[in-house]
Protein backbone atom coordinates (compact mmCIF):
# COMPACT_ATOMS: atom_id res chain seq x y z
CA UNK A 1 0.00 0.00 0.00
CA UNK A 2 1.69 3.42 -1.18
CA UNK A 3 -0.19 5.73 1.38
CA UNK A 4 1.17 9.98 0.63
CA UNK A 5 -0.38 11.99 3.54
CA UNK A 6 -1.49 15.40 3.40
CA UNK A 7 1.26 16.00 5.66
CA UNK A 8 4.62 17.81 6.16
CA UNK A 9 7.89 17.33 8.22
CA UNK A 10 10.13 20.64 8.90
CA UNK A 11 13.87 20.84 9.68
CA UNK A 12 15.90 22.46 12.43
CA UNK A 13 17.55 25.07 10.72
CA UNK A 14 21.04 24.02 9.83
CA UNK A 15 20.24 20.32 10.15
CA UNK A 16 19.56 17.97 7.20
CA UNK A 17 23.45 18.28 5.98
CA UNK A 18 23.88 14.43 4.82
CA UNK A 19 20.51 14.68 3.03
CA UNK A 20 21.55 17.67 1.10
CA UNK A 21 24.86 16.38 0.39
CA UNK A 22 22.77 13.33 -1.39
CA UNK A 23 22.23 11.35 1.49
CA UNK A 24 18.42 9.57 2.02
CA UNK A 25 17.79 9.69 5.74
CA UNK A 26 16.49 12.31 8.53
CA UNK A 27 17.10 11.71 12.21
CA UNK A 28 14.94 12.34 14.97
CA UNK A 29 17.04 15.37 16.03
CA UNK A 30 16.88 16.99 12.75
CA UNK A 31 13.08 17.20 12.59
CA UNK A 32 11.44 20.37 14.48
CA UNK A 33 7.99 19.53 14.00
CA UNK A 34 5.09 18.18 11.88
CA UNK A 35 2.08 19.16 10.60
CA UNK A 36 -0.89 17.53 9.33
CA UNK A 37 -2.93 13.82 10.14
CA UNK A 38 -0.63 10.37 9.31
CA UNK A 39 0.40 7.16 10.58
CA UNK A 40 3.52 5.62 11.36
CA UNK A 41 4.88 4.10 7.62
CA UNK A 42 2.86 6.62 6.22
CA UNK A 43 4.42 8.97 3.08
CA UNK A 44 4.49 12.43 4.07
CA UNK A 45 6.64 15.97 2.66
CA UNK A 46 9.25 16.97 3.93
CA UNK A 47 10.59 20.64 4.01
CA UNK A 48 13.10 22.83 5.04
CA UNK A 49 12.93 25.14 7.96
CA UNK A 50 12.68 28.08 5.94
CA UNK A 51 9.25 25.97 3.92
CA UNK A 52 11.45 25.13 1.13
CA UNK A 53 10.31 21.74 -0.40
CA UNK A 54 13.13 18.58 0.23
CA UNK A 55 11.16 15.53 -1.05
CA UNK A 56 8.87 12.83 -0.40
CA UNK A 57 9.51 10.25 2.31
CA UNK A 58 8.25 7.64 4.71
CA UNK A 59 8.19 8.36 8.78
CA UNK A 60 8.02 6.66 11.48
CA UNK A 61 8.27 8.37 14.96
CA UNK A 62 10.01 4.67 16.50
CA UNK A 63 12.89 4.94 14.91
CA UNK A 64 15.92 7.14 15.38
CA UNK A 65 15.99 7.53 11.68
CA UNK A 66 12.88 9.28 11.42
CA UNK A 67 11.94 9.60 7.70
CA UNK A 68 13.74 7.97 5.09
CA UNK A 69 13.34 9.62 1.50
CA UNK A 70 11.74 8.08 -1.75
CA UNK A 71 11.74 11.27 -4.44
CA UNK A 72 13.36 14.95 -3.91
CA UNK A 73 11.61 16.25 -6.82
CA UNK A 74 8.26 17.83 -6.38
CA UNK A 75 6.59 16.28 -9.53
CA UNK A 76 7.81 12.77 -8.14
CA UNK A 77 4.97 11.63 -5.41
CA UNK A 78 5.09 7.86 -4.67
CA UNK A 79 3.01 5.73 -6.82
CA UNK A 80 3.49 2.51 -8.38
CA UNK A 81 4.82 3.75 -11.71
CA UNK A 82 7.37 5.08 -9.80
CA UNK A 83 7.98 1.78 -7.63
CA UNK A 84 8.35 0.43 -11.14
CA UNK A 85 10.65 2.54 -12.44
CA UNK A 86 12.78 2.06 -9.43
CA UNK A 87 12.96 -1.50 -9.86
CA UNK A 88 13.38 -1.65 -13.52
CA UNK A 89 16.06 0.92 -13.36
CA UNK A 90 17.97 -1.88 -10.66
CA UNK A 91 17.57 -4.45 -12.90
CA UNK A 92 19.20 -2.87 -16.11
CA UNK A 93 22.18 -1.67 -14.00
CA UNK A 94 22.60 -5.08 -12.71
CA UNK A 95 22.63 -7.12 -16.42
CA UNK A 96 25.13 -4.16 -17.33
CA UNK A 97 27.53 -5.42 -14.05
CA UNK A 98 27.44 -8.47 -13.11
CA UNK A 99 26.29 -12.29 -13.78
CA UNK A 100 22.82 -11.87 -13.05
CA UNK A 101 22.01 -15.81 -12.84
CA UNK A 102 21.72 -14.98 -9.09
CA UNK A 103 22.39 -11.69 -7.59
CA UNK A 104 21.68 -9.15 -5.52
CA UNK A 105 18.73 -7.17 -6.97
CA UNK A 106 17.28 -4.28 -5.20
CA UNK A 107 20.21 -3.21 -2.24
CA UNK A 108 18.19 -0.62 -0.40
CA UNK A 109 18.96 2.79 -0.36
CA UNK A 110 21.58 2.28 -2.98
CA UNK A 111 18.59 1.82 -5.63
CA UNK A 112 16.64 4.33 -3.94
CA UNK A 113 14.33 1.96 -2.36
CA UNK A 114 15.17 2.25 1.27
CA UNK A 115 14.76 -0.52 3.22
CA UNK A 116 14.22 -3.41 1.25
CA UNK A 117 16.91 -6.24 0.32
CA UNK A 118 15.77 -8.73 -2.62
CA UNK A 119 17.93 -11.18 -3.81
CA UNK A 120 17.57 -13.71 -6.77
CA UNK A 121 18.78 -17.03 -6.65
CA UNK A 122 18.58 -18.51 -9.64
CA UNK A 123 14.23 -18.57 -10.31
CA UNK A 124 13.50 -17.56 -6.37
CA UNK A 125 13.32 -14.70 -4.64
CA UNK A 126 14.14 -13.85 -1.35
CA UNK A 127 13.14 -10.77 0.14
CA UNK A 128 14.05 -8.62 3.14
CA UNK A 129 12.16 -5.85 5.05
CA UNK A 130 13.51 -3.93 7.36
CA UNK A 131 11.60 -0.73 7.82
CA UNK A 132 7.97 0.02 8.58
CA UNK A 133 8.00 2.15 5.03
CA UNK A 134 8.86 -0.14 2.63
CA UNK A 135 7.19 -3.05 4.92
CA UNK A 136 3.57 -1.14 3.50
CA UNK A 137 4.90 -1.13 -0.03
CA UNK A 138 6.34 -4.76 0.34
CA UNK A 139 3.60 -6.40 -2.06
CA UNK A 140 3.54 -4.02 -4.81
CA UNK A 141 7.25 -4.08 -5.06
CA UNK A 142 7.28 -8.20 -5.64
CA UNK A 143 4.54 -8.39 -7.92
CA UNK A 144 6.58 -5.10 -10.46
CA UNK A 145 9.77 -7.36 -9.42
CA UNK A 146 8.08 -10.73 -10.99
CA UNK A 147 6.70 -8.63 -13.67
CA UNK A 148 9.72 -7.01 -14.80
CA UNK A 149 12.07 -9.93 -14.73
CA UNK A 150 8.90 -11.99 -16.77
CA UNK A 151 9.74 -9.52 -19.87
CA UNK A 152 13.53 -11.18 -19.93
CA UNK A 153 11.92 -14.55 -19.84
CA UNK A 154 12.55 -15.39 -16.15
CA UNK A 155 9.71 -16.96 -14.56
CA UNK A 156 10.02 -16.61 -10.74
CA UNK A 157 8.92 -19.83 -9.12
CA UNK A 158 8.68 -18.75 -5.72
CA UNK A 159 9.70 -15.64 -3.00
CA UNK A 160 10.56 -16.48 0.53
CA UNK A 161 10.68 -13.68 3.29
CA UNK A 162 13.65 -13.24 5.55
CA UNK A 163 12.50 -10.15 7.51
CA UNK A 164 14.43 -11.71 10.93
CA UNK A 165 16.73 -9.31 11.40
CA UNK A 166 16.23 -7.62 14.62
CA UNK A 167 17.05 -3.97 13.24
CA UNK A 168 13.12 -4.44 12.77
CA UNK A 169 12.67 -4.08 16.41
CA UNK A 170 14.17 -0.58 16.48
CA UNK A 171 11.13 -0.01 13.73
CA UNK A 172 8.44 -1.17 16.58
CA UNK A 173 7.87 -4.16 14.10
CA UNK A 174 7.76 -7.92 14.27
CA UNK A 175 10.51 -10.50 12.90
CA UNK A 176 8.74 -12.89 10.25
CA UNK A 177 9.87 -14.94 8.03
CA UNK A 178 7.50 -17.27 5.42
CA UNK A 179 6.74 -17.89 2.06
CA UNK A 180 5.06 -14.99 -0.28
CA UNK A 181 2.57 -16.89 -2.33
CA UNK A 182 2.80 -20.83 -2.64
CA UNK A 183 4.77 -22.72 -0.92
CA UNK A 184 8.52 -24.37 -2.70
CA UNK A 185 11.27 -26.11 -1.62
CA UNK A 186 13.60 -23.57 -0.01
CA UNK A 187 17.03 -25.35 -1.07
CA UNK A 188 17.95 -23.88 -4.22
CA UNK A 189 20.37 -24.56 -6.76
CA UNK A 190 23.03 -21.95 -7.90
CA UNK A 191 25.90 -21.35 -9.79
CA UNK A 192 28.79 -18.98 -9.00
CA UNK A 193 32.27 -18.44 -10.89
CA UNK A 194 31.65 -22.60 -11.95
CA UNK A 195 31.30 -23.48 -8.46
CA UNK A 196 27.84 -25.02 -7.57
CA UNK A 197 26.13 -24.30 -4.16
CA UNK A 198 22.94 -25.50 -2.77
CA UNK A 199 21.51 -22.09 -0.86
CA UNK A 200 18.98 -22.93 1.84
CA UNK A 201 16.75 -19.93 1.99
CA UNK A 202 14.94 -20.10 4.53
CA UNK A 203 17.20 -21.32 7.59
CA UNK A 204 20.54 -20.01 5.95
CA UNK A 205 22.40 -17.25 7.56
CA UNK A 206 20.75 -13.48 6.19
CA UNK A 207 18.77 -14.42 3.29
CA UNK A 208 20.54 -17.76 2.93
CA UNK A 209 23.70 -16.79 0.94
CA UNK A 210 26.21 -14.15 1.07
CA UNK A 211 26.47 -12.26 -2.55
CA UNK A 212 28.75 -9.68 -2.12
CA UNK A 213 31.85 -11.80 -2.10
CA UNK A 214 31.33 -13.57 -5.48
CA UNK A 215 33.84 -11.56 -7.36
CA UNK A 216 36.38 -11.42 -4.37
CA UNK A 217 35.82 -15.45 -4.36
CA UNK A 218 36.79 -15.32 -8.05
CA UNK A 219 40.04 -13.22 -7.62
CA UNK A 220 41.75 -15.81 -4.72
CA UNK A 221 41.87 -18.34 -7.47
CA UNK A 222 44.58 -17.16 -9.16
CA UNK A 223 46.77 -17.58 -5.63
CA UNK A 224 45.55 -20.91 -4.97
CA UNK A 225 47.08 -23.59 -7.59
CA UNK A 226 48.83 -26.12 -6.09
CA UNK A 227 48.96 -24.40 -2.77
CA UNK A 228 47.91 -25.70 0.69
CA UNK A 229 45.22 -23.11 1.84
CA UNK A 230 43.15 -22.65 5.17
CA UNK A 231 39.81 -20.80 5.06
CA UNK A 232 38.79 -19.17 8.05
CA UNK A 233 34.99 -18.79 9.10
CA UNK A 234 34.59 -20.22 5.21
CA UNK A 235 30.17 -20.69 6.46
CA UNK A 236 29.36 -22.93 3.94
CA UNK A 237 32.63 -23.40 1.76
CA UNK A 238 32.32 -20.63 -0.66
CA UNK A 239 36.35 -19.50 -0.40
CA UNK A 240 37.22 -22.91 -0.36
CA UNK A 241 35.69 -24.27 -3.17
CA UNK A 242 36.56 -21.72 -5.22
CA UNK A 243 40.42 -22.20 -3.59
CA UNK A 244 39.56 -26.12 -4.82
CA UNK A 245 38.19 -25.55 -8.09
CA UNK A 246 41.45 -23.58 -9.11
CA UNK A 247 43.82 -26.67 -7.67
CA UNK A 248 44.73 -25.92 -4.52
CA UNK A 249 46.46 -28.94 -3.14
CA UNK A 250 44.75 -29.65 -0.23
CA UNK A 251 42.26 -26.77 1.44
CA UNK A 252 40.68 -26.49 5.34
CA UNK A 253 37.81 -24.86 6.14
CA UNK A 254 37.21 -24.02 9.66
CA UNK A 255 33.48 -22.36 10.83
CA UNK A 256 31.92 -22.59 14.71
CA UNK A 257 28.49 -23.62 13.15
CA UNK A 258 27.74 -27.19 12.50
CA UNK A 259 24.96 -26.39 9.87
CA UNK A 260 26.90 -24.35 7.99
CA UNK A 261 29.56 -27.31 7.75
CA UNK A 262 27.15 -29.91 7.30
CA UNK A 263 26.00 -27.72 3.99
CA UNK A 264 29.62 -26.92 3.13
CA UNK A 265 30.29 -30.57 2.63
CA UNK A 266 26.98 -31.11 0.42
CA UNK A 267 28.48 -28.16 -1.34
CA UNK A 268 31.83 -30.22 -2.25
CA UNK A 269 30.13 -33.27 -2.98
CA UNK A 270 28.37 -31.15 -5.73
CA UNK A 271 31.16 -30.01 -6.84
CA UNK A 272 32.99 -33.34 -6.92
CA UNK A 273 35.77 -31.85 -4.56
CA UNK A 274 35.28 -34.19 -0.92
CA UNK A 275 38.64 -35.19 -1.39
CA UNK A 276 40.09 -31.54 -1.53
CA UNK A 277 38.70 -29.99 1.40
CA UNK A 278 38.71 -30.74 4.73
CA UNK A 279 35.90 -29.21 6.82
CA UNK A 280 36.21 -28.42 10.38
CA UNK A 281 33.65 -27.51 13.23
CA UNK A 282 35.84 -25.50 15.72
CA UNK A 283 36.13 -21.47 16.76
CA UNK A 284 38.13 -20.08 14.43
CA UNK A 285 39.86 -18.09 17.00
CA UNK A 286 41.11 -21.52 19.41
CA UNK A 287 42.31 -23.25 16.30
CA UNK A 288 44.31 -20.60 15.10
CA UNK A 289 46.05 -19.99 18.07
CA UNK A 290 46.85 -24.18 18.39
CA UNK A 291 48.11 -23.86 14.98
CA UNK A 292 50.66 -20.95 15.27
CA UNK A 293 51.98 -22.92 18.40
CA UNK A 294 52.15 -26.18 16.51
CA UNK A 295 53.91 -24.16 13.93
CA UNK A 296 51.52 -25.38 11.24
CA UNK A 297 51.84 -22.88 8.32
CA UNK A 298 49.73 -22.52 5.24
CA UNK A 299 50.12 -21.25 1.89
CA UNK A 300 47.18 -18.81 1.28
CA UNK A 301 45.03 -18.22 4.52
CA UNK A 302 41.63 -16.54 4.18
CA UNK A 303 39.68 -14.29 6.69
CA UNK A 304 36.07 -13.76 6.10
CA UNK A 305 34.47 -13.43 9.78
CA UNK A 306 31.16 -12.00 10.85
CA UNK A 307 30.70 -8.26 11.34
CA UNK A 308 32.27 -7.96 14.80
CA UNK A 309 30.29 -4.49 15.00
CA UNK A 310 26.65 -3.40 14.35
CA UNK A 311 26.56 0.08 15.69
CA UNK A 312 28.74 3.01 16.52
CA UNK A 313 28.99 2.04 20.60
CA UNK A 314 30.76 -1.42 19.78
CA UNK A 315 33.84 -0.24 16.95
CA UNK A 316 36.36 -0.12 20.23
CA UNK A 317 35.56 -3.79 21.15
CA UNK A 318 35.48 -4.81 16.95
CA UNK A 319 39.30 -3.29 16.68
CA UNK A 320 40.60 -5.88 19.18
CA UNK A 321 38.54 -8.46 17.56
CA UNK A 322 39.72 -7.86 13.94
CA UNK A 323 43.11 -6.89 15.25
CA UNK A 324 43.41 -10.52 17.32
CA UNK A 325 42.09 -12.39 14.28
CA UNK A 326 44.43 -11.28 12.13
CA UNK A 327 47.12 -11.54 13.95
CA UNK A 328 46.30 -15.00 14.94
CA UNK A 329 46.08 -15.70 10.93
CA UNK A 330 49.72 -13.64 9.99
CA UNK A 331 51.29 -16.19 12.11
CA UNK A 332 50.04 -18.92 10.01
CA UNK A 333 50.75 -17.87 6.77
CA UNK A 334 54.18 -18.88 5.16
CA UNK A 335 57.41 -16.68 4.16
CA UNK A 336 55.85 -15.28 1.12
CA UNK A 337 52.55 -16.97 1.24
CA UNK A 338 48.93 -14.85 1.44
CA UNK A 339 46.70 -13.28 3.32
CA UNK A 340 42.98 -12.62 2.29
CA UNK A 341 41.21 -10.46 4.57
CA UNK A 342 38.15 -8.71 5.40
CA UNK A 343 35.55 -6.93 7.44
CA UNK A 344 31.66 -6.23 6.67
CA UNK A 345 30.89 -3.88 8.53
CA UNK A 346 30.32 -0.27 7.55
CA UNK A 347 31.05 1.17 10.97
CA UNK A 348 34.79 -0.14 11.14
CA UNK A 349 36.21 2.08 7.86
CA UNK A 350 38.81 1.41 5.93
CA UNK A 351 40.93 3.81 7.51
CA UNK A 352 40.38 2.24 10.62
CA UNK A 353 40.76 -1.31 8.83
CA UNK A 354 43.96 -0.58 7.41
CA UNK A 355 45.03 0.73 11.01
CA UNK A 356 44.17 -2.06 12.86
CA UNK A 357 45.42 -4.81 10.00
CA UNK A 358 49.31 -2.69 9.83
CA UNK A 359 48.83 -2.97 14.20
CA UNK A 360 48.31 -7.04 13.93
CA UNK A 361 51.43 -7.42 11.29
CA UNK A 362 53.57 -5.83 14.03
CA UNK A 363 51.37 -8.14 16.91
CA UNK A 364 52.44 -11.40 14.90
CA UNK A 365 56.45 -10.60 14.68
CA UNK A 366 56.45 -7.96 12.51
CA UNK A 367 55.85 -9.40 9.40
CA UNK A 368 55.89 -7.32 6.44
CA UNK A 369 52.53 -7.12 3.91
CA UNK A 370 52.68 -6.49 0.63
CA UNK A 371 49.43 -5.00 -1.31
CA UNK A 372 48.41 -7.33 -3.70
CA UNK A 373 44.88 -5.92 -4.09
CA UNK A 374 41.92 -4.16 -2.40
CA UNK A 375 38.98 -5.18 -3.52
CA UNK A 376 35.13 -4.13 -2.09
CA UNK A 377 31.66 -5.54 -2.64
CA UNK A 378 30.37 -6.88 -5.23
CA UNK A 379 28.92 -4.31 -7.91
CA UNK A 380 25.06 -6.03 -7.63
CA UNK A 381 25.87 -4.21 -3.83
CA UNK A 382 26.38 -1.02 -4.93
CA UNK A 383 28.38 1.87 -2.91
CA UNK A 384 25.46 5.16 -3.26
CA UNK A 385 28.25 7.83 -2.59
CA UNK A 386 26.39 10.00 0.52
CA UNK A 387 25.02 7.03 1.68
CA UNK A 388 27.51 5.81 3.78
CA UNK A 389 25.87 2.84 5.06
CA UNK A 390 26.03 1.44 1.36
CA UNK A 391 29.36 0.84 1.74
CA UNK A 392 30.38 -2.12 4.27
CA UNK A 393 32.87 -4.29 2.79
CA UNK A 394 36.58 -3.94 2.91
CA UNK A 395 38.69 -6.78 1.20
CA UNK A 396 42.79 -6.91 1.33
CA UNK A 397 45.08 -9.64 -0.57
CA UNK A 398 48.36 -9.22 1.07
CA UNK A 399 51.70 -11.20 0.48
CA UNK A 400 52.91 -11.91 3.90
CA UNK A 401 57.11 -11.61 4.18
CA UNK A 402 59.38 -12.03 7.11
CA UNK A 403 61.07 -9.34 8.31
CA UNK A 404 64.80 -8.73 6.48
Amino acid sequence: MINVRDARAYLIKGKGKSLKSGGMWVYDNEIDRTEGDFEDGDIIELHDFDDYFMGYGYINSKSKIRMRMLSKWKEDVPSVELLEKRIRNAWEYRKNVTDTSSCRLIFGEADWMPGIVIDKFSDVLVVESLTLGIDRMKPEIVELTKKILSEDGINIRGVYERSDARVRLKEGMELCKGFIGEPFDTNVLIEENGVKYMVDVADGQKTGFFLDQKYNREAIKKLCKGKRVLDCFTHTGTFALNAAAAGAEKVTAVDISEQAIAQGRINAELNGLSDKVEFICEDVFSLLTRYAAEGERFDVVILDPPAFTKSKDTVKQAVKGYRDINMRGLKTVKDGGFLATCSCSHFFTEELMVKTIREAAAGAGHRRLRQVEFRQQAPDHPVLWAADESYYLKFFIFQVCDEL
